[in-house]
């Protein structure tokens, strides 16, 4: 096998969200899932996609993070097949990502890839009470949160809980209680949480903050299926639509900007976000 480290949702190496990427022979049989996770561990990059040539158009992947296998990830769906085109073992075209979230289609062309997220839903929408909670987990006044948006719990692939924050200033600056945040992960059996605020300068869409403790990581600096889930969000309440290129900015924190790209297919239904990768390292496992 075949191992990179990628920087998604970006143009330039060490900018952006990392994903470990590992190639596998056609032939070849999936690692046991003690050595994947032990891969994942040891890059320490919030996931490690493990991908696999299945047919001609066709791809398998499995997303490790640190500590456990999870369902889907966009930023190493990203990087998957940025690295696949830059290998040149594709070209433009469309292809099939098989994941435990479902089959997802793929575009590629030569600006970025396009990734179809799952079926978008609302899987919960909370009450005043719980709300109360969500925001004292992040040491937020609820006073300080968008007064016409509440948070819900939306999947595009993965749960998150979307929470809307008024100001930037309040998202830049706000402490998480590490614990609590956990436990309302369990609780509400989601991944994290996705914080936003809309640009009120409206040249982009919104700023992002992704917070997701229960699986190892305690802030990511670009997720594709969190803002996945946000577009389906903004659509509900009409503030986009299925017409739109929306533009989403996170890691800013971080030192980590990211620029990711969401958009509706000719459906209208199905979300699709979009970015690049570049490769900063390949590796090698000495055994």
């Amino acid at each position: 096998m075949r191992i990179f480290v990628c920087d998604a949702f970006s143009s330039e190496i060490f900018k952006g969200n990392q994903a470990g990427v590992v190639i596998l022979e056609e032939k070849e049989e999936y690692p046991t899932v003690t050595l994947m996770k032990n891969i994942a561990a040891e890059l320490k990059h919030s996931e490690t996609a493990f991908v696999k040539k299945t047919d001609n158009k066709k791809f398998k992947i499995r997303y490790f993070t640190p500590t456990e296998e999870v369902e889907l990830c966009g930023h190493a769906t990203i990087s998957v097949f940025s690295v696949l085109r830059e290998l040149k073992l594709i070209f433009s075209g469309k292809y099939i990502a098989e994941t435990l979230a479902g089959s997802l289609e793929i575009v590629v062309d030569n600006d970025f890839i396009w990734m179809d997220m799952a079926s978008p839903k609302i899987e919960y929408t909370f009450n005043l009470d719980e709300i109360k909670e969500i925001y004292s987990a992040f040491n937020i006044d609820t006073v300080q949160a968008t007064k016409n948006l509440i948070p819900k719990i939306v999947n595009t692939g993965l749960s998150d809980i979307i929470i809307p924050i008024e100001d930037k200033n309040i998202l830049n600056s706000f402490v998480m209680n590490k614990e609590r945040v956990i436990e309302l992960s369990k609780k509400y059996k989601v991944v994290g949480a996705h914080l936003f605020t809309l640009d009120k300068d409206k040249k982009i869409t919104a700023f992002c903050r992704n917070i997701a403790p229960l699986v190892g990581i305690d802030e990511e600096c670009a997720t594709g299926t969190s803002n996945g889930a946000l577009t389906h969000y903004l659509k509900d309440y009409n503030i986009i639509s299925n017409k739109d290129i929306n533009t989403f900015i996170q890691g800013e924190t971080m030192g980590r900007a990211s620029t990711i790209l969401s958009r509706y297919k000719e459906d209208g239904r199905t979300i699709q976000v979009g970015g690049n990768a570049v490769i900063s390292f390949e590796c090698k496992i000495y055994e």
